[in-house]
């Protein structure tokens, strides 16, 4: 009777765990990356606090300016229709988000062999694969869409900023509301994000494998290389195809994903202007994700057989 109670409780041999039981290890992992380095989202944030109390403090002086227009002409009277606090705002928070990925790269695998935390993450059910993936997966995913979500976050507060004191002050909303509406806003700066992101693929996977493979000053290690071999090329031959091929893989994202050309909204890019089929015909952008392939490759293979410092 025992056996027969003991072989009813024990499950079928080969049977597949219920769904809610999965580990998810590549989603807990970018959780574990996301709450051991808060600076992912607080520096994009602050960046964000710092330019909202900025806009707020030049906001002041926008009564005195609308009275100076209604005395002076007989259009009616509101803030200049430009872009360039939203132009501003949006950049700032982008470049803090370019900083905080190359700098979470250097110390991703670096920092768990200094501190040999390395030996209790391995000792975990998680693969060497997945585990450089996850990290990858900050810059290139999470970075993103928390610029993303600040950047839209911050230009409606100033938006609507902007709108409570005209209306206050008896007139109609700003002209820019109707020229450059936020979804046309969010187009371009999802679109300009996912971009960028996937033109800094290689940029992202070179620092994780020196972070894999330094033994000490993953930043010197990350960017004296390139400039050595540069420096060396322009001396032995006077060419600058190295430095050409890295300036163009650091600055070259715009010109690959946006039309130039295309009729603009003052300071800020129009909707006209992006260009997906353009870009995805660009061959660096292909070269780049091959290398980023490659780059990653290494990466997995350094954590695998490298250990503590």
């Amino acid at each position: 009777m025992s056996d027969a109670q003991d072989t009813t409780a024990r499950p079928a041999a080969g049977a597949a765990s219920p769904p809610g039981h999965r580990t998810r290890p590549f989603y807990w992992s970018v959780r574990r990356e996301i709450w051991e380095h808060r600076f992912i989202y607080l520096a994009p944030l602050a960046i964000a606090a710092l330019v909202l109390f900025s806009y707020t403090v030049g906001t002041l002086h926008l009564p005195h300016i609308m009275a100076s227009q209604s005395a002076t002409e007989k259009t009616p009277a509101h803030m200049p229709p430009t872009g360039l606090p939203y132009s501003i705002a949006a950049v700032s928070v982008i470049l803090t988000g370019i900083l905080v990925g190359v700098f979470y790269c250097l110390g991703a695998l670096y920092n768990e062999r200094r501190d040999r935390s390395i030996l209790f993450w391995k000792s975990l059910p998680v693969p060497d694969v997945i585990a450089v993936l996850a990290k990858a997966s900050i810059p290139l995913i999470v970075l993103p869409v928390i610029v993303f979500t600040v950047t839209i976050s911050m230009q409606l507060l100033m938006s609507g900023l902007t709108a409570l004191i005209v209306l206050t002050h008896g007139e109609s909303l700003p002209a820019f509301w109707v020229t450059w509406p936020i979804y046309r806003m969010a187009l371009v700066l999802a679109y300009g994000l996912v971009t960028l992101a996937l033109w800094h693929a290689p940029v992202y996977a070179w620092l994780l494998m020196v972070s894999a493979w330094a033994r000490r000053a993953p930043f010197l290690w990350a960017v004296l290389p390139p400039i050595a071999l540069c420096l060396a090329e322009k001396i032995a031959f006077d060419s600058s195809v190295l430095g050409g091929m890295l300036d163009n893989r650091l600055f070259g994202s715009f010109n690959a994903a946006f039309n130039a050309q295309g009729p603009s909204a003052g300071t800020l890019i129009d909707i006209s202007q992006i260009a997906p089929l353009q870009f995805l015909e660009t061959a660096d952008l292909w070269i780049g994700l091959g290398v980023t392939i490659v780059f990653l490759a290494a990466a997995v293979r350094l954590r695998r057989t490298r250990g503590s410092l």
